[in-house]
């Protein structure tokens, strides 16, 4: 039985060839290097790949947090706050700034490059913005990759920030290790709204811009959401970990150091309760399945366009002369002929 289709012709050689060189000087520490190939990534380069495979076995050093929250909370404030504590012990820093897209140019909005402009000329730190393009579709899959990128570039930390509290931001969320959800006090008369997937993700919450009128109030619903959480939990919490609620004031740096130790002791709870290793295995196995999804669908596509293998099935659907579950049944029948199932265990590293 034939492939649905047949395999994609590989990049050029020449490209494959610099792509190579851009992986090769990027894990020696060059910065434009690593500039290009995030670049390769969001614009999904068929080089996408045999890139991850290349930087794969340097990857699962760095520590993932993930900042997320509703827009106007002070995130990006937040995140330079961050960033300068965590300079100042010398630890490397790669951020990624999930931006809305600019209409007009099509690039991510450079506002948090411009707040993090401090940050700009320090080796250490490396900063990203990442456009959604009109598209969330393939957004996460991208920051995930870029986040190996830096991971495999020798950042110690990566810090993702997402705008909004939607499903892909939650789907990126996901790849944090320590999760901060920032909210303001404005954000109290829809706490009770608020997605309940935002919430349950959280290892951190934060009431920011604590000067404003209505943030102790905030900070105390928060707190008793989340001892009512915990209660309901009780018998199903993978970790012994109760949220922390913390208040904070960004920009003049108040509580911006009892933010960091908390996120290094949920770190350290984390590792030491071994959850922090059962997470990142099912990430992977997560990382899999989606890519599965998408490689097949992908494929599908393109048997059912015009010319394809497919093609005259999807006449006969059209037509009314077959029904979808016969044509899917058919379609699963050659998909299953093709996919031969390596026994689990087999392969070397």
């Amino acid at each position: 039985m034939q492939p649905l289709t047949p395999p994609s012709p590989p990049a050029g050689e020449r490209e494959r060839a610099r792509g190579l060189d851009l992986i090769e000087r990027m894990l020696a520490g060059d910065r434009l290097a690593l500039a290009r190939l995030i670049t390769l990534v969001e614009n999904r380069s068929p080089l996408v790949p045999e890139m991850m495979r290349r930087i794969h076995p340097e990857t699962g050093r760095a520590y993932t947090v993930g900042v997320t929250g509703p827009p106007g909370a002070g995130k990006s404030t937040l995140v330079d706050a961050l960033t300068a504590r965590l300079r100042k012990g010398g630890e490397p820093v790669g951020i990624v700034a999930v931006d809305p897209t600019s209409p007009f140019t099509g690039g991510a909005v450079l506002g948090d490059r411009i707040r993090m402009q401090a940050h700009t000329l320090d080796p250490g730190v490396f900063i990203r913005s990442m456009a959604t393009r009109g598209s969330l579709g393939g957004l996460a899959r991208a920051t995930a990759e870029v986040q190996k990128l830096l991971d495999a570039f020798g950042a110690a930390w990566v810090l993702i920030e997402t705008v909004g509290v939607g499903q892909t931001e939650l789907d990126i969320i996901r790849l944090a290790d320590t999760t901060v959800v920032v909210l303001v006090p404005e954000s109290g008369d829809g706490i009770q709204t608020m997605k309940a997937g935002l919430l349950e993700a959280a290892d951190v919450l934060v009431v920011n811009k604590a000067d404003r009128e209505g943030a102790e109030r905030l900070a105390t619903e928060l707190r008793y959401m989340v001892h009512l959480h915990r209660e309901g939990q009780q018998a199903s919490r993978e970790l012994d970990w109760e949220v922390p609620v913390l208040l904070t004031a960004a920009a003049p740096g108040v509580g911006v150091d009892e933010l960091l130790a908390e996120i290094r002791r949920h770190r350290a709870a984390l590792e030491a309760s071994g959850t922090l290793a059962r997470r990142r295995q099912s990430r992977r196995a997560r990382e899999l399945r989606n890519l599965i999804v998408a490689e097949l669908r992908r494929e599908v596509e393109r048997a059912l366009a015009e010319g394809g293998p497919l093609a005259p099935l999807l006449a006969d659907v059209e037509a009314g002369r077959l029904d979808p579950y016969t044509a899917i049944a058919e379609i699963l029948e050659r998909l299953r002929a093709n996919v031969p199932s390596p026994p689990s265990g087999e392969r070397a590293g």
